[in-house]
């Protein structure tokens, strides 16, 4: 049986990244959620692509230099609250798979504190593309659930060197490496994103585990 995520909640075009009523429509329709984390000025954790708030508000100011009750002033003059990471694990009430991504390269003491904050939910797994973040995660607690994210300009040498770090559970990749041999004979589970719609979707979902949008 596949497992499917839906990329930062993107359920529908109707439903904008990243925001608590695209999770909660994800959970609805029975699916896991991949998200992205960055933390604030005064150490939130939200759930966020973006470095800075240009690209959604138009406001060229990196998050990590805002608290989060500026963040979320305006973000929610703009309808789009951002959430925190908490907010979506309230909402997830343990049942639903979650792969959070962490963005920006955290501290030791950011890793503790968000290893802390997901403790009681047995369904969180970090992934991120800045693998640094993920052995100081495993540093910290080494039974954590990881993965390491491949985009399509690494290779498949490479992929194939790193799946063999017995504490990594899962790979996240670009659709591209659905045609790589050597990739596919990997034991270790795998992921493919960038699925961006409904064709693509049915195309890829027969054997494999996708993190997809706008089903």
């Amino acid at each position: 049986m596949t497992n499917l995520l839906i990329h930062r909640g993107i359920v529908s075009k109707n439903y904008k990244e990243n925001l608590l009523k695209s999770f909660k429509q994800s959970f609805k329709k029975g699916y896991g959620v991949e998200t992205d984390i960055h933390a604030t000025k005064d150490d939130k954790f939200i759930c966020f692509h973006d470095f800075t708030l240009n690209r959604i508000f138009k406001k060229n100011v990196s998050v990590k230099n805002l608290n989060y009750s500026k963040i979320k002033e305006i973000s929610s003059k703009n309808k789009k609250t951002i959430p925190l990471l908490k907010d979506l694990l309230k909402t997830s009430k343990n049942k639903y798979l979650l792969f959070i991504e962490l963005k920006p390269l955290f501290s030791k003491k950011l890793l503790q504190k968000l290893l802390k904050e997901t403790s009681s939910y047995r369904k969180c797994v970090f992934i991120s593309f800045n693998h640094k973040n993920i052995y100081n995660l495993l540093k910290i607690k080494s039974n954590s659930k990881v993965g390491l994210s491949f985009s399509n300009s690494n290779s498949a040498k490479m992929i194939v060197k790193k799946s063999n770090n017995k504490k990594i559970n899962y790979l996240i990749l670009d659709k591209i490496f659905l045609k790589n041999k050597n990739i596919q004979n990997l034991k270790i589970k795998k992921y493919y994103y960038t699925i961006k719609n409904k064709s693509e979707f049915n195309k890829y979902n027969k054997n494999n585990n996708l993190i997809f949008e706008n089903l």
